[in-house]
Parts: structure tokens; C-alpha cells; sequence
């Protein structure tokens, strides 16, 4: 089983922006309740999408960089990516039937 992957600053770029599949970035910290929240979601998501999608995560107390240059505001934030470009963006915590959602729609969304 498949589980989210944890970015730093410096493979980003790698393991984002150049990926072959799609990937969803959850911008968060372990201080933000709603991040908690969202985490175990994400946990069995990254399972069930395991070989289609990759999901991410970046603490952005630790690797600031990226949630920066992205303009991220509030946590936790979930940026999907295709070849390289963000497609999609859901802020602030999201049942798993509203990400499920979201995953498919960014599955089905030829770029």
C-alpha cells in the first residue's frame, strides 16, 4: 500500500513538477488541526490512487519555499499537479467524498 510521500525544498521540482504522473501537493503543518484532519484521508487516498496519482506532502515550517512561491495562504492546501502545472487547488479540509472527486476529475482531465 501505497502511503504520501514527504517533499523537501529540494526535490520538489524532481518529484513534482517533473513527474510523469499527476501529483497532489498537501501543503500543511503538524500544528494545524485541520491538516491532522485531512492526513489519514490522504493516507488511504494515496493508497487507493497508488500508480495513477501521487500524493505529497510538505511541511511548510520546515520547506517554506515552495508554499511560497505557489502563494499559499492557509492550511492545509492541496495543489494537484499535471506535467508540471498546477490544474487544481482545494484550500482548508475536505470530507473524502469531496477529494475523491477531485482526484477523478484531475484523472479524467486530459492537459
Amino acid at each position: 500500500m501505497s502511503k504520501p510521500i514527504t517533499l523537501t525544498d529540494a526535490d520538489f521540482e524532481r518529484t513534482v513538477l517533473q513527474s510523469d504522473l499527476p501529483v497532489v501537493v498537501d501543503f500543511g503543518a503538524p500544528w494545524c488541526p485541520p491538516c491532522r484532519a485531512v492526513a489519514p484521508i490522504l493516507e488511504g487516498l494515496a493508497g487507493e490512487y497508488a500508480g495513477r496519482l501521487t500524493v505529497a506532502t510538505v511541511n511548510i515550517d520546515e520547506q517554506p519555499r515552495w508554499a511560497t512561491t505557489f502563494g499559499v495562504t492557509g492550511l492545509p492546501t492541496l495543489i494537484f499537479f499535471k506535467q508540471g502545472h498546477e490544474v487544481q487547488r482545494v484550500r482548508g479540509a475536505a470530507p473524502k467524498p469531496a477529494l475523491k472527486q477531485a482526484f477523478d476529475a484531475v484523472l479524467a482531465n486530459e492537459t
